[in-house]
């Protein structure tokens, strides 16, 4: 089993990578299942269930509307965000699903996708089933789907092993924990990211490694323009209104040009540009979840606007430490804000920010650790309670908030001799126990916290 960068980076549509992206990636699974299997023809009606955090927040979170595009053949990498809302409400107006892009059958939108608030299934909060019936009502297949996180996406047969990706590939240098990752270092006079970078050339050429993360480092970018660049409300009902454009005025045009905590409010911005995008539907990169994509690139965009001597190859090498951080949380906890809460998604990516600036910034694989170790210690405990079940409340801000803790994290953890008490394994360790004690309430099913204090309007 192995973990590579792309498993944690991937582009997406938001709100959410577990309610949005997964259930997308599931639905479209199911029917290329039917096809592989030439049963898709025979198909007259598909039924699909969404189930626990799924069920819960399914409507705030555009789940039924991802899996309504899944089942039409969508990817989340490559759906047309600006139709898609359209495309939902065509095939709820004419009551037709067309399975895969081309078989049209019937759909009964309020029949066939249910939507069970109070029901789960038992391997993970965040559960699926599709059920494809032929012309005389007999089942034709039936599968269900766990969304775990960041977009992974598992079946039934995976239950309990519910945060591995199935990949045998060998790496040259495995590791699991923070430990032997830094034991790795040590032995072979490699940096964390060359580590990283090192295993990822078994899935690609380091051409290519450079080239598809610059490649998520311009997706990141772009969509901070396009933050900066909409006007308006977010969708959703809460009527939030989007405040990167007139922050980003105010630092070119207004008062804040001479702040002496500008660059502060420069951050503030990357991060609030990107989930204000995420919120509305937008092309987001998972880093490693949507509901903590911006914490990444705001922090990538700190280093390569006010760090001396930031370029390409920096940006790679932060991606590269970030997600070897990012694996150890995948591999030994959860990054799913339904399972452990939002110290699993803006926690995790919090963590993996500060390493991967420590390690441009020239720290040693043992400030690495420290600053990701800071990174997630600050962040134990985190509840995720959105208002409305919708990515916005207190969703935006948190990023914001996490992007400028990294930066001091990592700082914080170069001046120092990277030498510290707790360890990064020892902090995951209890990011797990604490997402295990903690209310399912606060576990994103919008029935704690934030979400039942405060009045929707």
């Amino acid at each position: 089993m192995a973990l590579s960068a792309f498993d944690l980076y991937s582009v997406g549509i938001g709100p959410s990578s577990s309610h949005t992206v997964g259930p997308m990636r599931a639905a479209k699974t199911f029917v290329d299942g039917l096809t592989d299997a030439g049963k898709l023809a025979s198909v007259t009606r598909v039924k699909a269930q969404l189930f626990g955090s799924l069920g819960a927040t399914g409507h705030g979170h555009g789940s039924d509307k991802a899996v309504v595009l899944g089942l039409e053949g969508e990817q989340p990498e490559t759906v047309d965000t600006d139709a898609a809302d359209a495309r939902v409400a065509e095939a709820r107006t004419r009551h037709t699903l067309r399975l895969g892009g081309t078989h049209e059958i019937a759909w009964d939108p309020d029949a066939d996708l249910v939507l069970h608030r109070r029901k789960s299934l038992p391997a993970h909060p965040n559960g699926m089933q599709f059920d494809a019936y032929d012309g005389g009502g007999d089942l034709v297949a039936s599968h269900v789907y766990y969304s775990v996180g960041g977009g992974f996406v598992v079946d039934e047969e995976a239950t309990g092993a519910d945060r591995v990706v199935l990949d045998d590939t060998e790496v040259e240098f495995p590791f699991s924990t923070g430990a032997q990752l830094l034991e790795i270092c040590r032995r072979e006079g490699l940096s964390v990211g060359q580590v990283m970078l090192r295993n990822e050339l078994s899935w690609r050429s380091e051409e290519q490694v450079r080239a598809d993360l610059l490649a998520l480092w311009e997706v990141m970018a772009q969509c901070v323009r396009n933050g900066i660049g909409h006007e308006g409300v977010l969708p959703g009902g809460l009527r939030v209104p989007r405040r990167a454009p007139e922050l980003h005025r105010e630092l070119t045009k207004g008062a804040l040009r001479d702040d002496p905590l500008k660059v502060m409010d420069w951050v503030n911005l990357y991060a609030l540009a990107v989930n204000e995008e995420n919120a509305s539907g937008g092309r987001v990169v998972t880093a490693p979840t949507n509901g903590a994509a911006g914490i990444i690139p705001a922090v990538l965009h700190y280093y390569v606007n006010f760090v001396e001597g930031a370029n390409d190859d920096g940006i790679v090498r932060f991606l590269l430490a970030a997600a070897a951080i990012g694996i150890l949380f995948k591999e030994n906890a959860s990054i799913s804000g339904a399972e452990v809460g939002c110290q699993g998604e803006v926690g995790s990516a919090c963590a993996m920010a500060a390493g991967g600036l420590a390690e441009v910034m020239g720290g040693t694989p043992t400030q690495v650790e420290n600053a990701a170790e800071i990174g997630i210690e600050h962040n134990l405990g985190l509840t995720c309670d959105p208002v409305g079940g919708l990515v916005q409340i207190p969703c935006i801000e948190r990023n914001a908030i996490a992007s400028v803790k990294a930066i001091n994290a990592a700082r914080l953890a170069v001046v120092g001799s990277g030498v510290h008490t707790v360890s990064l394994d020892k902090a995951i360790k209890t990011m797990r126990d604490t997402g295990r004690d903690m209310s399912v309430k606060y576990k994103e099913t919008a029935r704690g916290g934030l979400a039942v204090n405060v009045i929707e309007c």
